[in-house]
């Protein structure tokens, strides 16, 4: 008998070769694919856990700015699809500015808490910096935080060796 997550794996897989590859083809014209994927953290931990789980349908943004401050320069928006993934296209380069994909909504009510820091990640949307991706950019994982962690979770990050992490913010 296999389990879910081992049949779902390899499909999942697929799934995001076939959107990568076909927003390849932007982004060899100048452009860029910025692709992530959005969870829920149930224990609070800041990591992925044995019971986080990606959130479909929860919204995120990609928003950039001039590394010295000043007024947004681009913000575009995307939905995660049913595995809790999302792609955008971004038609122009940022050299000169900070690029990050930023939580906006989640479409779990239990799971929508937005904790300032860990509600975004940087990617890079330029040519000019070495990276040799096709234009695809791969953002960190982000995550909702549950507002009350599930009961199970002190035996959960027991499991896991974290007596030389610092306290969580």
């Amino acid at each position: 008998m296999t389990t879910p997550s081992i049949v779902a794996t390899p499909l999942v897989v697929a799934l995001l070769a076939a959107a990568a590859l076909a927003g390849v083809a932007s982004a060899e014209k100048g452009g860029f694919l910025v692709t992530g994927d959005v969870y829920c953290d149930p224990c609070r931990a800041g990591f992925w856990t044995n019971v986080s789980t990606n959130i479909p349908g929860a919204t995120v943004e990609v928003e950039c700015r001039p590394y010295g401050g000043g007024p947004e320069t681009l913000k575009a928006e995307a939905t995660t699809n049913a595995f809790g993934w999302y792609q955008l296209e971004i038609d122009q380069d940022h050299q000169e500015e900070i690029c990050e994909v930023v939580l906006a909504k989640s479409s779990d009510p239990a799971c929508s808490e937005i904790e300032k820091f860990r509600d975004r990640s940087r990617v890079p949307l330029t040519r000019n910096n070495g990276i040799k991706q096709q234009g695809v950019r791969k953002a960190n994982s982000i995550a909702f935080f549950r507002k009350e962690p599930l009961k199970d979770c002190g035996t959960i990050l027991q499991q896991y060796d974290l007596k030389d992490a610092p306290e969580t913010p």
